[in-house]
């Protein structure tokens, strides 16, 4: 009987390391090749790691809650065969194909700001410094929101692995109370810097002090959610937002939805909601405007051919979730239909893949599920625009006719368009909002599907 190495996998083009959530099997249990053995959680996404070979669990080399560099043998499976050494292996369903660097709003570990090295400036996921040593992105996180350098980093001893710092290392030096040095702000050369990567230690203010008082409940922010926090946050800092509104008549929308709903789900098996409708006029009117499809890296505008728009879902936890419909100005409307019920079916059972969040181009949010009549979003980095929908209310509304005016009752709903105003000004903001507008009151009725 051969013994098997099961590697804890990479998730994703730029996961260093991951926790092991719970373990789905023990020690000496029976597995069949493609059932999961444990669940990790990464800075992306949540997934389940499956057996590559079928055999009897082995020993588990770590524990629930470990963080795990990727590549690091986690357990070993027993397996039918002579070898006596053991084989290495990580599942192939585990590792996605390359992508372009995630931008999903609740799951994205860049967001974790750089730490100020003698002017300089380090990314916020796992690296190794000049002299090889490992930081993860956790105690990368810690050190840039106490203000340590890597100068000071480096000067740390670790109780890790080959001297690596821990998240127990960096927090008993902070616990201690030492000196922290300011980070240098002189710099020898310019530095260029993509905008994902986020502020230095220098431009992040220190968090505001209050007293709370006694009668308070205090819950602590989940991982997700603390990521979104700091995704939020370091949004706003990177873009300078403005947010246009329209309102639009989608009588002729609503009414086709209402007729076809029954006939659309007996006839393809999908559901059709007013989502992929909103999301096949946004990629109409990128065709029209296509710089609103684009990221900025410095001073450069990088416009982006495929039209890759995630969709805003909120998950049972509270939590949000950015899953992404790849190539949609490619998809007819049954495709994004089928896309995004996928994906949102996904999204709320927690079985979302990292390609399913990585690559979006151009995001929607429809807060009018949630009774709200409009908004003001937050743009998901990198992309430069972010689209809202709000409720959609029957109310009276002046018409044109050939006969002159008339009141009649129509269904309403505003839409708005939070863009960043470095390289998106009002009037390609205006228009593009404007142009989605049209497309969804010029919705033909007679379509047929």
């Amino acid at each position: 009987m051969s013994k098997l190495e099961l590697i804890m996998p990479k998730m994703g083009e730029s996961i260093m390391e991951a926790t092991i959530l719970k373990w789905l099997k023990k020690e000496g249990d029976a597995v069949e090749m493609d059932e999961s053995i444990l669940e990790i959680a990464t800075d992306k996404v949540d997934s389940e790691i499956p057996a590559p070979e079928a055999g009897i669990m082995g020993e588990m080399l770590f524990q629930e809650g470990d963080v795990v560099e990727v590549g690091k043998v986690i357990a070993y499976i027993h397996t039918e065969g002579s070898a006596s050494e053991p084989s290495k292996t990580s599942s192939p369903k585990a590792e996605p194909a390359a992508m372009p660097e995630p931008v999903a709003v609740a799951v994205e570990e860049k967001l974790m700001a750089p730490i100020a090295q003698n002017g300089g400036h380090s990314n916020g996921t796992a690296s190794n410094n000049s002299n090889g040593r490992f930081y993860s992105p956790l105690v990368l996180n810690i050190a840039r929101k106490e203000n340590i350098s890597m100068n000071v980093l480096e000067s740390l001893a670790g109780s890790g692995k080959d001297g690596r710092v821990t998240k127990k290392d960096i927090l008993a030096f902070v616990k201690s109370g030492a000196s922290i040095p300011s980070p240098t702000t002189t710099v020898s050369a310019p530095v260029s810097r993509s905008v994902s990567a986020g502020p230095s230690v220098a431009e992040v203010p220190a968090s505001p002090k209050f007293e709370h008082g006694a009668n308070v409940e205090i819950e602590q922010m989940d991982r997700m959610r603390k990521l979104i926090a700091d995704h939020m946050v370091m949004s706003k800092r990177t873009s300078p937002h403005v947010t246009s509104f329209v309102e639009a008549d989608v009588t002729n929308m609503v009414n086709w939805r209402n007729k076809v709903k029954g006939e659309f789900l007996k006839k393809h098996g999908q559901k059709i909601t007013f989502t992929p409708l909103f999301v096949e006029a946004v990629v109409k009117a990128i065709g029209d405007f296509p710089k609103i499809n684009s990221s900025v890296d410095g001073y450069n505008w990088i416009l982006k051919k495929n039209v890759n728009v995630g969709i805003a879902t909120a998950l049972p936890s509270g939590n949000l979730i950015v899953p992404v419909i790849k190539d949609a100005n490619h998809k007819s409307l049954l495709g994004i239909t089928s896309s995004a019920n996928e994906l949102i079916a996904k999204a709320r059972a927690n079985k979302l893949a990292p390609t399913d969040i990585q690559g979006g181009t151009f995001t929607v949010t429809n807060v009018g599920t949630f009774g709200n009549l409009s908004g003001t979003p937050i743009i998901n980095q990198p992309q430069v625009a972010i689209l809202a929908t709000g409720s959609i209310i029957k109310k009276p509304a002046v018409l044109e006719t050939e006969h002159g005016d008339v009141i009649a009752i129509r269904q309403m709903m505003y839409m708005s368009l939070s863009y960043d105003h470095r390289v998106v000004d009002g009037f390609l903001g205006g228009s593009f909002l404007r142009k989605v507008a049209d497309y969804l009151e010029q919705f033909d009725d007679t379509r047929t599907i």
